[in-house]
């Protein structure tokens, strides 16, 4: 069964629907059948990566929320945050355009290695405060996780992997995905927002129920049928 993730590495949702997400996963018998593929979304792709910003001054300067309203908001998210097993620290957080970030998630995905580059970026931005933005910061989570990193470089510096994510951000916007994180279930059902675990269990059971679980025979005993070797009554 396979979860597509639309996701941003400057969406505190997306990291908390993430968790809770895995947590609704490693609850169910079928767990080891399930792929997960992330997609990437830019929530604001006019942000310059090399123009770093708090994340209050986002709000203040981007958003035109006041300076007490961002805070009160900030610790709303961080409470929510704790829910999910995730210590925020947006004072460290810095507000970075994340076009290059997802150059990196799409090379970790030629690896096998998506999931961790994921949660990889997450940490490096929500509570390490680096820069997601810079190349070198990118290489170095590269290195960490046995990419090579003249590879890496080469990623993150070049345009090979922008088609790619150009192409998620379209597919995205066709299907009328406008915020995330954004769940798509085995191509059937959709999950919008960073739910509760139990919203994502029960997702996860109708979804392997309709389109993977094999049929519940209600007939009883077999009764007249053909197949490949024949007929029999």
């Amino acid at each position: 069964m396979k979860i597509e993730i639309w996701s941003d590495v400057m969406c505190p949702f997306c990291y908390i629907g993430k968790n809770n997400f895995e947590q609704a996963l490693e609850k169910l018998p079928f767990k080891d059948q399930v792929e997960v593929e992330w997609k990437s979304f830019q929530l604001d792709p006019t942000l310059d990566a090399n123009k770093p910003q708090t994340t209050i001054q986002y709000f203040e300067e981007k958003k035109g929320v006041p300076e007490s309203q961002a805070k009160q908001m900030l610790a709303q998210v961080a409470q929510m945050g704790k829910g999910a097993g995730i210590n925020f620290d947006f004072e460290k957080a810095l507000i970075v355009n994340t076009f290059t970030a997802h150059k990196l998630l799409h090379l970790a995905k030629k690896h096998n290695k998506s999931n961790e580059m994921e949660e990889a970026l997450f940490i490096a931005h929500f509570i390490d405060g680096k820069n997601v933005g810079d190349p070198e910061v990118l290489v170095s989570l590269a290195e960490n996780m046995g990419i090579d990193t003249e590879e890496a470089r080469q990623a993150v510096t070049s345009d090979e992997m922008d088609y790619e994510i150009n192409q998620d951000i379209l597919e995205a916007r066709n299907n009328g995905v406008t915020g995330v994180p954004f769940f798509v279930l085995n191509g059937k059902y959709a999950v919008s927002g960073a739910q509760p675990v139990e919203v994502f269990e029960n997702a996860l059971q109708q979804t392997y129920k309709e389109t993977v679980s094999p049929f519940k025979d209600l007939s009883g005993d077999s009764g007249a049928s053909c197949d490949a070797d024949g007929c029999s009554i």
